[in-house]
C-alpha cells in the first residue's frame, strides 16, 4: 500500500513539474524570460538544393540561400539583406559565384531576390544577377536570370528575375519562402 502511495505521489508530482514548465513556456514568444516577443521578419528564402538534369548530362548545378527582410523593413523590400551561392558545373568543369542580397519580395511559396555577385570565377562577377523560387515542398523550381540571350548587355533592375522554369533535384535539398506581408496604406 505505502508502495502505491509513493507511486501516486510522484506521478503526480511529475505532472505538475511538466504542466508548470509548459505553462512557463506559453507566457510570452520571447521565451518566457520576460523579454518581449520578436517580431517575424517580413520574408525570407533558405535552403539549398540541386537542379534537375538527366544522369547522361552529368552536371551539378547547386544554388544556396539565406536572405532575409527584417520586419522594421516590410515595406522596403531592397533594404533586404543576406547571401547567395551558386555553381555549375559538368565534367568537372564549370563556375561558381557568391553575392550579397540587394532586394528580396515573396508572394505566398514564391520569392523572387536579387544580388550583386561579389565572388566568382564566372562573368558574373561585379553584375546583378535576379533568381526566383517557388517552394512547393514537393516540387521546387528555380529560375535566373541568365537564361536570357541579352544577359551579356542587359542590366538586371532589383527585384527581377525570370519566373522559376527548372526544377530542383528530388532528395538533394529544399527551399523555404517566408511569405511577404505587406502593409497597406489605409487612409
Amino acid at each position: 500500500m505505502a508502495r502505491i502511495r509513493i507511486l501516486v505521489a510522484t506521478a503526480a508530482a511529475l505532472t505538475v513539474a511538466v504542466a508548470g514548465t509548459a505553462a512557463a513556456g506559453t507566457g510570452s514568444a520571447g521565451g518566457g524570460h520576460g523579454r518581449p516577443a520578436q517580431p517575424r521578419e517580413a520574408a525570407a528564402l533558405t535552403g539549398t538544393a540541386q537542379l534537375w538534369r538527366p544522369p547522361s548530362a552529368h552536371e551539378d548545378i547547386t544554388f544556396t540561400f539565406d536572405a532575409h527582410l527584417a520586419a522594421k523593413d516590410n515595406m522596403a523590400p531592397e533594404k533586404a539583406y543576406g547571401t547567395f551561392f551558386f555553381s555549375h558545373y559538368k565534367d568537372g568543369k564549370g563556375a561558381w559565384a557568391k553575392g550579397r542580397i540587394d532586394c528580396l519580395m515573396t508572394g505566398g511559396k514564391t520569392a523572387v531576390m536579387t544580388g550583386v555577385v561579389t565572388e566568382s570565377d564566372s562573368p558574373h562577377l561585379g553584375k546583378r544577377v535576379g533568381i526566383s523560387v517557388t517552394d512547393d515542398g514537393r516540387e521546387d523550381r528555380l529560375g535566373y536570370t541568365w537564361s536570357n540571350p541579352d544577359t551579356g548587355v542587359l542590366e538586371v533592375p532589383r527585384c527581377m528575375s525570370a519566373p522559376p522554369f527548372e526544377v530542383v533535384k528530388k532528395g538533394t535539398g529544399d527551399f523555404e519562402v517566408l511569405p511577404w506581408k505587406p502593409e497597406y496604406r489605409t487612409d
